[in-house]
């Protein structure tokens, strides 16, 4: 790809008020971003999921055995940017990503979705320790399904 067309097309993303710039020409691609909050490996994406697709904890009391009230307003969980299928092992180590009782950091890896045979990273959106794998690995996401939840 031409280096005046790629300073032309950093222009453009500058003047306007996109984030991201992704443009193929054949076998070359070229991909623009102006910030990530995230590095990013070769041959992958990562993802954070949007504060507005974020799930809003409701604080709604449960009564445990001793009947005290319990508040699960920390209870947060963690959105499908996109539609897929969901593995929760690293294909090339075997390695899980998530398992219940690990702690994690905001950016951390969790798992990663595929979409149009593409492997995608998902981060954590919140620090915390997964509590719950709400989907199997190798199961079909959908946009905003709640995949885990992190405490």
């Amino acid at each position: 790809m031409d280096i005046r067309k790629i300073k032309k097309l950093i222009e453009l993303v500058q003047e306007s008020d996109i984030a991201e710039l992704e443009i193929k020409e054949g076998e070359e691609s070229v991909r623009i971003c102006r910030h990530s909050p995230v590095p990013m490996q070769a041959g992958s994406q990562t993802y954070l999921a949007p504060a507005s697709s974020v799930a809003a904890a409701t604080a709604t009391p449960t009564v445990s055995n001793d009947s005290s009230i319990i508040d699960d307003s920390d209870i947060h969980k963690l959105l499908s940017p996109m539609v897929g299928i969901l593995y929760l092992n690293d294909k090339n180590t075997g390695k899980p990503l998530s398992v219940v009782g690990q702690q994690v950091k905001q950016g951390d890896i969790v798992c990663v979705i595929e979409a149009m045979t593409m492997m995608n990273n998902i981060a954590a959106d919140k620090s915390g320790t997964i509590t719950t794998l709400l989907i199997e690995d190798g199961d079909q996401v959908d946009f905003e399904q709640a995949i885990l939840v992190i405490e």
